[in-house]
């Protein structure tokens, strides 16, 4: 017979309450106002970033712009001395590279001899003998004796004491002589007409002009033979420059960045562009330099969009047409000197206070 529990008495078939000695449930008020709170701080959030963009636009589809200019040599040859290389700084007017001048050295030696044959044509048609009027004069003085003779053979003529045929030669030779008397006044015309200047060069023989019109296109081209950089700036492709190496007229070698006068091309989408006009302030930042921050104003819009401008523009008149968002290029000036420099090409950010109007 198993042994009884003395805990319970004998006979007592009362089942203890375990329920009685457990602690109440706690409720999780943390978890509740955690999970309440997320939304919240969501809301706010959000509200907070949408009220501070208003009033404002901004894009990061912008650029750094830098003017600049290619440089071709303005005649054609052979490079003999190149005075940079890349990437170096240049002011306007430094030497880039030199061309021969020894052909153009020659055009100049060929130009003054021209000058010197016009200049001896000139001398020798102000000394020519149709200039001089001798030539006039003796056919003057041949008519006055061919019609002193004729008037003796008609007098004879009429009294009978000489023939018809001696008249006629007589006739003959005064006509003869006058029309010798025109030759000669023609070739003195004509002699002083070749010495004459036209009103466009007056007081210089055209024959001189020209050849000195020559020359100074040869001197021209001499000073050309030194080619020189156009603006101030930092050189790019300078690399191709070699000596032996023919230089094209017209054809670029070299390309300068100029060093002033740069400016953000900024893309903006054609939604923003409402309340957007030319004036208002602008904040600049840039990728390469996340501390600079610059401002700037809107310089201009642009008249089209780069879809206008592209070398092969949209074709949307098909019938799987989607509408894209374009976007219009947006000129930003600087207000502030960069503390970095601007290299050609940089990425930047760039936000327009819409409500905020630079005053220049």
């Amino acid at each position: 017979m198993a042994e009884a529990d003395p805990t319970f008495p004998a006979g007592d078939d009362t089942v203890p309450n375990t329920d009685a000695a457990a602690p109440p449930p706690k409720r999780h008020f943390g978890r509740l106002l955690a999970m309440l709170s997320v939304p919240v701080l969501i809301l706010t959030a959000g509200s907070w970033y949408w009220l501070s963009l208003q009033g404002q636009v901004s894009t990061d589809n912008a650029y750094v712009k830098q003017d600049k200019v290619s440089v071709s040599a303005e005649i054609s040859g052979r490079i003999i001395a190149v005075a940079v290389r890349d990437n170096q700084t240049v002011k306007a007017g430094d030497l880039l590279f030199q061309i021969d001048p020894e052909p153009y050295q020659l055009q100049i030696a060929q130009s003054d001899a021209a000058i010197a044959a016009a200049q001896a044509n000139v001398v020798a048609l102000s000394n020519a003998s149709a200039l001089s009027g001798s030539d006039i004069a003796a056919a003057r003085e041949s008519v006055a004796f061919a019609q002193s003779n004729f008037v003796r053979q008609q007098a004879l003529m009429e009294r009978g004491f000489t023939t018809k045929a001696a008249f006629d030669a007589a006739q003959h030779t005064v006509q003869q002589a006058r029309e010798e008397l025109n030759l000669a006044q023609a070739k003195a015309r004509e002699a002083s007409a070749r010495l004459a200047t036209g009103a466009q060069v007056p007081g210089v023989n055209p024959q001189v002009a020209q050849a000195r019109a020559q020359r100074a296109a040869a001197e021209l081209n001499l000073r050309r033979t030194d080619v020189r950089a156009p603006i101030a700036g930092r050189l790019s492709q300078a690399s191709r420059l070699l000596v032996g190496q023919q230089a094209i007229s017209g054809l670029p070698v070299v390309t300068i960045v100029a060093s002033q006068g740069g400016y953000v091309e900024a893309n903006f989408k054609e939604t923003d562009l409402d309340r957007m006009r030319p004036g208002q302030r602008a904040e600049i930042r840039f990728d390469a330099y996340p501390d600079v921050t610059l401002n700037g104003h809107v310089a201009s819009i642009g008249a089209g969009t780069g879809s206008e401008f592209s070398m092969l523009p949209a074709q949307n008149a098909t019938g799987n047409w989607v509408k894209v968002t374009q976007r219009v290029a947006v000129r930003i000036a600087l207000d502030d000197a960069s503390p970095r420099p601007l290299l050609a090409g940089l990425s930047a950010k760039v936000k327009v206070l819409i409500d905020d109007t630079v005053k220049r």
